[in-house]
């Protein structure tokens, strides 16, 4: 048996993300005890009935004491009263991490919230699902997935020890690890997830505000594409308000390039110039097949998303 990364491990809310670093840290014999702590009562409940962790409790600072890694996987904006609520049990030498999809913001929440001798070191992995809540959690979630660190920019090697400590414990859980700017992480986050995932919430509401279309004829005559945006679009309300209100910069920008290149697309379509449309679509074709190419995308139905529902 591989020794652990880290003797004990304290994870800050239970949705999908922290449910499945759970599971899946147990599973590869990544961290000796887990702790977790929760601020709804059901889901603490069914956290115990479900065996996740060996304490389970509503204090975010009695979760974190003695903790050599700290996790939270809270909403983004909740990242700062997460942080302030845990502070005290902090100890020195923690490793602080997150799983949110901003990095920018939560880094400068975290860094301004926990206490000295803690080493802050904001992460995402870029890995989920649309449901949420203790039960949606599965161990396979993050491998072969990418998870992104943005340490500070800091070169002593107490800290940079603690980066590579983090990233073998992501590695441990089946990640590809990779490190960069937190600005840069919310530009480039910004084009292949949040805008995304604006599209569908938009798309999905027009086809329900569409008149002469009724709602049942929209459920019944999907087709495949409309599905899948309905599968993005049913993602937790709350966590892509806080990333669309914390990475307001990066959003913006790309959604203004990306109305200028639908602007093009919708005089293509006006004018019959068939030949830029299909340079378009060969174009945005080999995208999809880069991905399966590089192993983020499988021939497997929903890429094993189903399993979250065991």
């Amino acid at each position: 048996m591989v020794a652990p990364v880290y003797a004990k491990m304290a994870v800050i809310g239970c949705g999908l993300i922290g449910s499945s670093v759970v599971r899946a840290a147990r599973e590869a014999g990544a961290v000796g005890g887990i702790a977790i702590a929760e601020a709804s009562e059901a889901a603490r409940a069914r956290i115990v009935e479900l065996g996740l962790a060996d304490v389970v409790t509503g204090d975010a600072a009695e979760a974190a004491r003695d903790a050599d890694l700290v996790v939270f996987a809270v909403p983004v904006m909740s990242m700062e009263a997460a942080a302030k609520a845990a502070a005290p049990g902090l100890k020195a030498g923690a490793t602080v991490t997150d799983v949110g999809s901003v990095k920018g913001h939560v880094a400068e929440a975290l860094a301004a919230n926990c206490p000295e001798g803690v080493f802050v070191i904001p992460g995402h992995p870029i890995a989920g699902t649309e449901r949420s809540g203790p039960d949606a959690g599965f161990a396979e979630l993050f491998q072969n997935r990418w998870t992104i660190l943005t340490p500070a920019e800091r070169t002593d090697a107490p800290y940079r020890e603690a980066v590579d400590r983090l990233a073998a414990f992501w590695t441990a859980i089946g990640a590809r690890v990779e490190e960069m700017d937190a600005r840069h992480h919310d530009l480039v986050l910004a084009i292949t997830s949040h805008l995304p995932h604006l599209i569908a919430y938009n798309i999905v509401g027009t086809a329900h505000d569409l008149e002469g279309v009724a709602e049942a004829e929209v459920m019944k005559y999907s087709a495949g594409g409309f599905r899948d945006f309905t599968r993005i679009a049913a993602s937790d309300p709350t966590m892509w308000r806080d990333v669309f209100l914390t990475n307001r910069e990066a959003v913006l920008e790309v959604l203004g390039r990306f109305t200028e290149d639908l602007q093009a697309l919708s005089r293509a379509i006006r004018w019959g110039e068939g030949d830029k449309l299909f340079d378009l679509f060969s174009k945005t074709r080999e995208i999809r097949r880069g991905i399966v190419a590089m192993g983020q995308e499988s021939a497997e139905p929903n890429f094993g998303r189903d399993r979250g529902k065991h």
